[in-house]
């Protein structure tokens, strides 16, 4: 009988293999497995259902119902595993000797970390760089002073991190190497939502980026403050018009204001008896505004201010480049098939009647701004008057 199993391997690095037997083998078990043109050691995380749901949801799993084609050969021995324990004290040695190399190249490279494959067939170096580098030079010196394949990874600071592992602030382990099972992106928008301070050094973990924790506490957040009637609605109270000026979702708690300047707080579910009192109707219709998210309208707003910083920095037209202006297009509907559409307006046209200018178009031919005008188009003593819409290169036309 096959099984699916995970196995994590030295600085949480994790892979799903296939595991032949009856059963299983148990949590932290020393279990060798497949590697690239080797073996490898890893120890047990996770069987079952659970490496079922892992492989599906998780970034290093298949993704799909289609298992992996590695397999997990065999328990490890008690020789093997001391075996392991004695490579780990070879990575930094490693990791050194990489950073000497490179340093002595000119190579603007950060060496992170260093990892022996059991078998000794290959070694991984793992490092951070602001720009892309080339290294491959340096891949040729290190194969001739370790005597083994070199795997040279570029890996960002936050997986640097998961790697190294270390406590955050809270005095615990980092969630990336402790349980966080993927990386999820984490924007300035969360911390928004929390009510968070923006100092980037009080929100950012030791990677420098915004700490994992504010991702899975957001929602948490979202759904607590849809209880909450949102921040500078006005509402009847039994004291008359109060003005909702902050929400404690921890202390359910509402902090009003009353139209002479008073502030009072007042518990949730005491702010609702009172406007149930003072108005029924209205009551219900606030509560039921106020399950919606505090800060559905500070989005709006963000996404608005995104548009409108995509639209200027769009490059503006050049100053002697024509300017035209879109006519948009209408779809004639069915009861007025015998309306014409008219899409460039003819200037000579004797039957055209006045009209204004659009609003995009200038009057000017040649890109000046001047003022615009009335298209005045007839016939005066039986000439047609040019030189009205400001042209100064065609001159007025005489009425005799």
């Amino acid at each position: 009988m096959t099984h699916l199993i995970e196995v994590a391997f030295t600085g949480n690095r994790k892979g799903f293999y296939l595991w032949e037997g009856d059963a299983p083998p148990p949590l932290r078990a020393p279990v060798i497995v497949e590697a690239d043109r080797g073996e490898d050691l890893g120890h047990v995380h996770a069987v079952g259902e659970l490496a079922e749901r892992r492989c599906k949801g998780c970034s290093h799993g298949c993704g799909t119902d289609t298992r992996p084609t590695e397999r997990a050969l065999r328990l490890a021995s008690a020789a093997e595993v001391t075996r392991a324990a004695t490579l780990r004290e070879e990575n930094d040695a490693a990791r050194r000797t990489t950073h000497e190399r490179a340093r002595a190249a000119g190579l603007v490279m950060k060496i992170s970390d260093a990892e022996w494959q059991w078998d000794r067939r290959k070694l991984t170096l793992y490092f951070t760089a602001e720009k892309r580098v080339d290294f491959r030079n340096l891949v040729r010196e290190l194969a001739g002073v370790f005597r083994t394949r070199i795997e040279l990874k570029q890996i960002g600071v936050r997986d640097e991190a998961k790697r190294l592992s270390g406590v955050g602030r809270c005095g615990r382990e980092y969630c990336s190497s402790s349980w966080l099972p993927d990386l999820r992106p984490v924007n300035l928008g969360v911390a928004k939502d929390q009510r968070l301070s923006l100092n980037p050094t009080q929100i950012s973990g030791a990677c420098g980026r915004l700490m994992c924790c504010l991702r899975y506490e957001h929602e948490f957040y979202v759904q607590s403050r849809r209880r909450f009637p949102k921040e500078g609605k006005i509402l009847r109270t039994s004291l008359g018009e109060e003005k909702v000026m902050a929400s404690d979702i921890f202390r359910d708690t509402v902090t009003l204001r009353t139209v002479e300047g008073e502030t009072r707080v007042v518990a949730l579910a005491a702010l609702r008896e009172e406007m149930s009192k003072a108005d029924p109707t209205a009551a219900a219709v606030s509560v039921e505004a106020g399950r919606e998210s505090t800060f559905e309208a500070e989005r709006a707003v963000l996404v608005a201010t995104a548009l409108h910083e995509e639209d200027a920095a769009e490059p503006l037209p050049a100053a002697d480049a024509p300017r035209t202006a879109a006519v948009p297009e209408h779809r004639a509907s069915p009861a007025a098939t015998d309306v014409e559409t008219v899409s460039d307006v003819n200037v000579d046209d004797d039957d055209a009647s006045d009209d204004e200018l659009p609003a995009g178009e200038d009057n000017a031919a040649d890109g000046t701004d001047a003022p615009r005008r009335k298209r005045r188009r007839g016939r005066r003593g039986g000439r047609r008057v040019r030189g009205e819409r400001g042209d100064p290169n065609t001159p007025p036309a005489s009425d005799s």
